[in-house]
């Protein structure tokens, strides 16, 4: 598995992957607004040369903070490598924290972080409804038909 700077591809290559598995680049979070096609980040390609997986980030101060994480190919640890080449970048940027949040209904997603080290550090009641009115491509459903309200604040320490 190769990994490479999110640079690497044409940007129209990352905001087209980015509409079709989060409705538009932009993402909508507690901790801001961010467009991920603009964002500092790594991903793999499948051996058509489609985006296989790609992880996003930001650093300010001593935090790293994932924006966004897609594997389109489960179980073959593409998530795991991107997640690992994050933490890399922040231990190079001598940063303290890694954190992330995902939302109430991403079962899947709570199970991967924290079987890597990750725990829950806030949770962040109806975070999801002041999402929606700056972007309202937000289902009101998510994930096993459970109600997407909550944000969940993950952070694990940087060693």
């Amino acid at each position: 598995m190769h990994i490479s700077s999110i640079k690497d591809l044409p940007s129209e290559k990352i905001t087209d992957f980015l509409i079709k598995h989060w409705g538009s680049p932009k993402m909508v979070i507690s901790s801001g607004v961010y467009d991920c096609s603009k964002l500092e980040g790594f991903i793999v390609l499948n051996e058509e040369n489609n985006i296989a997986g790609l992880i996003t980030y930001v650093i300010k101060d001593n935090e790293c903070e994932i924006i966004s994480l897609d594997s389109v190919e489960e179980g073959k640890g593409i998530g795991t490598a991107l997640l690992k080449a994050v933490e890399d970048v922040a231990k190079e940027n001598n940063c303290k924290v890694l954190k992330l949040i995902t939302t109430n209904d991403n079962l899947l997603a709570l199970r991967f972080y924290q079987k890597r080290g990750y725990y829950f550090s806030k949770l962040l009641l109806n975070a999801v409804e002041k999402a929606r009115r700056v972007k309202p491509e937000i289902p009101l459903i998510g994930n096993d038909g459970i109600p997407i309200r909550d944000e969940i604040l993950l952070e694990k320490l940087v060693r």
